[in-house]
Parts: C-alpha cells; sequence; structure tokens
C-alpha cells in the first residue's frame, strides 16, 4: 500500500491515517509521512489483496469526509 503527496493534505492527517487506519506508532507513522513529503510516494505496507484494498478505501473515505485530496493505491507484487 501506498501513499502519494499532494500540496494540500496535511502532515498531520497523513500521521493520523497512518496510526488509525494501519494501527502504525507514532514514530513509524512520522517517518513515512516524511518519505511522503520527501519522495513524493510513501510505503505503508505489504498486505494480503483483501486487506490492502479495504485500507486503501478507508484512507480514501478518511481523505474524502475531511475534504482532503490524499491519494492511496496499492500494487501487486
Amino acid at each position: 500500500v501506498l501513499l502519494h503527496n499532494d500540496h494540500y493534505t496535511t502532515m498531520d492527517f497523513v500521521v493520523e491515517v497512518l496510526r488509525k487506519v494501519f494501527h502504525k506508532p507514532l514514530l513509524e507513522a512520522t517517518k513515512i509521512m516524511i518519505d511522503v513529503h520527501r519522495k513524493g510516494v510513501g510505503i505503508v505496507g505489504l498486505y494480503t489483496f483483501d486487506i490492502a484494498h479495504t485500507k486503501t478505501k478507508q484512507v480514501l473515505s478518511m481523505a474524502k469526509s475531511r475534504e482532503f485530496p490524499l491519494r492511496c493505491t496499492f500494487e501487486k507484487v
């Protein structure tokens, strides 16, 4: 699962998503958020297809409800 940088979503919201949806501890969530900010994309983790799909939908729903354009995708490996 990948998170993609944009110029509108706040860093705090990205950390919140990582903690609530992916259950990342604060330090790890902050590191991933910095990767998203600096590199344009951050790897959240490897999950089975169904879990990746569900978590991606949760992130997009959460972002939409807060009116952020945060992109979250997953790739098959």
